[in-house]
């Protein structure tokens, strides 16, 4: 696997990972509003970057199998 697949891959683990954070702190109850916003806002953005790179993955696959 080259590099940029192999970062791309850790990068997409990485953002899973930090989503499952964010959300066992949202859950906690421990935040003040403003935080859980942040966290949220937070969240969204990797959910959008981790649907693009599985759209990317699909994308291939597609083309592989076709």
């Amino acid at each position: 696997m080259n590099k940029k697949k192999k970062d791309n891959m850790s990068s997409f683990e990485e953002d899973l990972e930090e989503m499952r954070k964010i959300l066992d702190d949202l859950e906690s109850s421990e935040l003040t509003l403003e935080e859980m916003i942040e966290k949220y806002r937070i969240g969204v953005e990797l959910a959008k970057k981790c649907k693009k790179n599985l759209d990317e993955a699909e994308t291939k696959i597609k083309k592989i199998s076709s």
